[in-house]
């Protein structure tokens, strides 16, 4: 099999799975193909995407690839949506950076830091799959624990879990736009929403 119709599989792949494909599976899948050659293959489809100007772009979000249409073209997508997207509140918003910042963390660690009751919340945001049961503290009643799932990774852009901003990048940002600096861990940085045909919006 030549590189061309490698191309063209791993592109077809992405395009057709329902979550973002790792390298190490489009190489399990593709005859001839390694891991590395997978991120080769994928750096020339986003290479050609831009410069022919298409309206979708090929993304590297939690742990995988992606296909995505472009950010400037949401406003036409949305038309195509049926549903309202799904939205989160500010608390919401507030209680899902706590856990980002400082996972693996409790329900007890999250009301210390936000002063207010956590549980409905934190089960909103395990039924979104957007959090998840990350095990339990060794400690007397042994209370649950808290973490972000590979779905957080995808709705917010992220390849990885390191590449959430810092909280001093974030006081920065704020600074620069005039903003008030939020509390410590209480604010989701901005990302570019996980846009996919068929898809909602999440906010």
């Amino acid at each position: 099999m030549d590189r061309a119709q490698q191309k063209q599989i791993v592109e077809a792949l992405i395009l057709a799975a329902p979550e973002p494909v790792p390298p190490a599976r489009l190489a399990d899948l593709v005859p001839g193909l390694t891991a590395a050659s997978a991120r080769q293959l994928v750096a020339e489809l986003q290479e050609e995407y831009a410069r022919e100007g298409r309206g979708f772009e090929l993304w590297e979000v939690a742990g995988g690839f992606q296909i995505r249409t472009r950010p400037d073209l949401s406003p036409w997508v949305r038309q195509l949506q049926r549903e309202r997207p799904l939205r989160l509140s500010r608390a919401a918003l507030e209680t899902l950076a706590v856990i980002a910042y400082k996972q693996p963390v409790t329900r007890a660690e999250v009301e210390h830091v936000r002063g207010v009751d956590a549980g409905p919340l934190l089960r909103s945001l395990v039924e979104r799959k957007l959090v998840r049961i990350a095990g339990h503290r060794e400690v007397p009643g042994r209370p649950m624990l808290y973490a972000t799932s590979r779905r957080f990774l995808e709705v917010f852009s992220l390849a990885r879990l390191e590449d959430l901003p810092t909280l001093r990048e974030i006081e920065e940002l704020l600074a620069e736009q005039g903003e008030p600096e939020p509390a410590p861990a209480a604010s989701v940085p901005a990302a570019p929403p996980a846009e996919r045909e068929g898809a909602g919006e999440l906010h």
